[in-house]
């Protein structure tokens, strides 16, 4: 029995809920509730209620022997946890839990020898059933928010298809993997381990991971996650990582600390517990003495019993716990993962919010933004000759050039191609020398660049965009004429706007933007964003090293401060600010420096964690309200205010209640599901 029930106390803190096995306690009440019912059946008090009579050999002993089964098997995991919060000095629900039914065993063992007139066995059964009801619903609901790591531990196959040097597949546990291995994953199969694509291509399905709906793809070089779905297609993953060291595996860590992790309202509602223990263990003396002294023996122990037992504060044990279990759980699953509850609760009170530009607010890639095209030739065919002359480049610039023409359709072959090292690149298109470049090669090569060029050229700088030529280089001495001109740009985020406005909307004062990048281009990009003149704020040219300026400048401002960077060189800034969000982060979620982790590229998962931290917060509040309002009525009731008026409560009647105000929290807590936090994809 010792051994069984040993691991089941309440600690102090939050853990309280450590070591509780939901399907054990599902066990004991059923055992207790059979034992129970005979106890209840043969009370002489309810056959008297119920008009009924039972007399057989042995009546007499069903309580105490059953009563007393019950009690020190359905009651040792409130027992074990009472004296655990003794020896821990951290007074709480255990306690009091273990003090009710310690006094009402007591009560009906001297009732059993004829110390007192009570029928108190079948309240004594009833109150441990009870309570074994409600903390096993308490484990229940918690363990179904902390399922969240079941899930992410059930993501990855328990197989894989190794490839062989020789080309062979065989099968192999997933476990078996090592760094260096390839694996096939089949259309519909599920990537094994963290890796690069060395061949093929798929859509791939990354929600489980990231929270976004819709399928990503994916090609040769690309980094795969384990956990997500091939969808379409069938590829060749080279493993870089795996077993702990796997993204899924971080999140798995996060979302453990996370739900483990406390914070001030979990520091308040244990503090509330322990006061409430004091404040019954007064009320129970007093009520004790107080009915002793009228005279009412039986009363002083019924009133007594009753008043510890209503006084337990399972709602208040539930109110944090389930509230912080469910917010994490919810969150992991949105690709929102809680590292520090402390930053997640600061959330709810950021009224400034910096975002880094580059990754962040844009996609960290060039786009064609402008083309323009001179000498009677037409856009597309300004495209189509650069993307050939451009076509065997690694410069990211290039490879812009190249998806927007094949976007297009528009193709050509090049060839004798050559690198101008630092100047741009050249080759031959349809027997023609071209070549594609910046302003290097136009001073070099003193290229005629057309009036219409320099217009566009002009009006694309000034807003801080790269601007390249396509120069038509002649076979003799005439100087190269350009005949086409680009504009490429770092792409804002089309859902970068709809996170500004978002903020906005809930009341965030003041969005910052930081970036390295030249005044031009980081107030254009502000300018697309839509902030606003003397309001919002932009860090332009800011060195890596000192982004945490940016931060602590702001503060200086009286600005409760959430950074919002990519968590590589901005580290010193996520870590200043009152709230660090490291996103795009969902292959590499171990960054220390941010409490906040948003698996997906989205900014508007920043909404979605302010929303989530309000949303939390105000359910604390109102459990820790209502285990608080609770006890202020229930207390003086069990301890019989009311029995000149004909109104009292038996202990029974009060575990009862007691049990009811617990299923209020968790049911008030679940309503945290309706928290959106995942962008509506409207």
């Amino acid at each position: 029995m010792r051994d069984k029930h040993a691991h089941t106390g309440h600690g102090g803190g939050h853990d309280k809920h450590a070591g509780h096995d939901p399907e054990q306690f599902r066990r004991t009440f059923w055992l207790s509730l059979a034992l129970t019912v005979p106890i209840v059946v043969t009370s002489h008090m309810v056959m008297d209620w119920f008009g009924y009579t039972l007399d057989f050999p042995g009546i007499e002993l069903v309580g105490p022997v059953l009563g007393s089964i019950v009690f020190f098997y359905g009651g040792w995991p409130f027992l074990v946890g009472g004296v655990r919060e003794v020896r821990d000095r951290a007074p709480g629900m255990m306690l009091l839990i273990s003090m009710a039914i310690t006094v009402a065993y007591a009560a009906s063992l001297l009732t059993s020898l004829g110390a007192f007139d009570l029928d108190f066995w079948w309240e004594l059964a009833a109150l441990v059933t009870i309570m074994l009801l409600g903390h096993w619903q308490e484990m229940k609901a918690i363990g179904q928010a902390q399922g969240a790591l079941a899930a992410l531990a059930a993501l990855l196959p328990d197989d894989a298809e190794r490839i062989a040097d020789d080309g062979t597949v065989t099968r192999a546990p997933v476990a078996d993997l090592r760094v260096g291995d390839v694996v096939l994953v089949r259309s519909g199969g599920r990537v094994p381990a963290d890796g690069r694509i060395v061949d093929g291509g798929a859509e791939l399905d990354e929600s489980m991971i990231t929270g976004e709906s819709r399928p990503v793809p994916r090609g040769v070089g690309d980094r795969v996650v384990a956990g997500t779905v091939a969808t379409d297609s069938a590829l060749r993953v080279r493993v870089d990582a795996v077993g702990e060291d796997t993204a899924l595996a971080g999140i798995g860590r996060l979302v453990a600390q996370a739900q483990a992790s406390g914070g001030r309202a979990q520091v308040l509602a244990d503090r509330f517990a322990a006061m409430l223990f004091y404040v019954a263990t007064a009320a129970a003396v007093v009520t004790f003495v107080a009915w002793w002294a009228v005279g009412d023996s039986d009363q002083s122990v019924v009133r007594t019993v009753t008043v510890l037992v209503i006084a337990c504060p399972h709602a208040l044990g539930l109110a944090i716990p389930l509230v912080i279990a469910l917010s994490t759980a919810l969150s992991a699953k949105a690709g929102v993962l809680v590292k520090d509850r402390l930053a997640l609760e600061r959330m709810r009170t950021v009224d400034a919010v910096l975002f880094d530009k580059t990754g962040t607010l844009t996609k960290g890639q060039h786009t064609v933004t402008g083309i323009a095209a001179a000498g009677g030739t037409t856009e597309d065919e300004v495209l189509r000759v650069a993307a050939a002359v451009e076509a065997d480049s690694e410069h990211p610039l290039a490879k812009a050039i190249v998806a927007v023409a094949s976007e297009r359709g528009l193709r050509a072959t090049a060839r004798d191609f050559r690198s101008l090292t630092g100047r741009g690149v050249q080759a031959v298109v349809d027997d023609a020398t071209w070549a594609v470049g910046g302003p290097a090669l136009l001073r070099e090569r003193a290229v005629t660049v057309p009036d219409e060029l320099t217009t566009a050229a002009g009006s694309w700088s000034e807003r801080g965009a790269a601007v390249l030529h396509l120069v038509r280089l002649p076979e003799n001495d005439d100087r190269p004429v350009a005949v086409g001109a680009f504009a490429l740009e770092d792409e804002v985020r089309p859902e970068a706007r709809a996170a500004i406005a978002e903020l906005r909307e809930q009341g965030v004062r003041k969005i910052a933007m930081i970036t390295g990048d030249a005044r031009a281009v980081a107030e254009a990009v502000a300018a697309d964003l839509g902030f606003r003149p003397g309001v919002d704020e932009v860090f332009a040219e800011v060195l890596p090293a000192d982004k945490d300026r940016a931060v602590a400048e702001l503060q200086r401002q009286g600005l409760t401060v959430a950074m919002v960077g990519d968590g590589v060189n901005d580290a010193p800034a996520l870590a200043r600010a009152d709230v660090g969000l490291a996103i795009g982060a969902g292959t590499d979620v171990a960054i220390e420096s941010a409490g906040v982790i948003l698996a997906s590229s989205d900014p508007r998962g920043v909404t979605g964690v302010i929303r989530l931290s309000r949303a939390a917060y105000r359910k604390m509040v109102q459990n820790l309200a209502w285990a608080a309002g609770y006890n202020v009525v229930a207390i003086p009731l069990a301890a019989g205010v009311l029995a000149w008026a004909g109104f009292t409560l038996s202990p029974a009647v009060g575990a009862v209640l007691m049990s009811a105000s617990t299923i209020v929290v968790a049911v008030n807590a679940q309503l945290l599901r309706r928290v959106r936090l995942t962008p509506d994809e409207s």
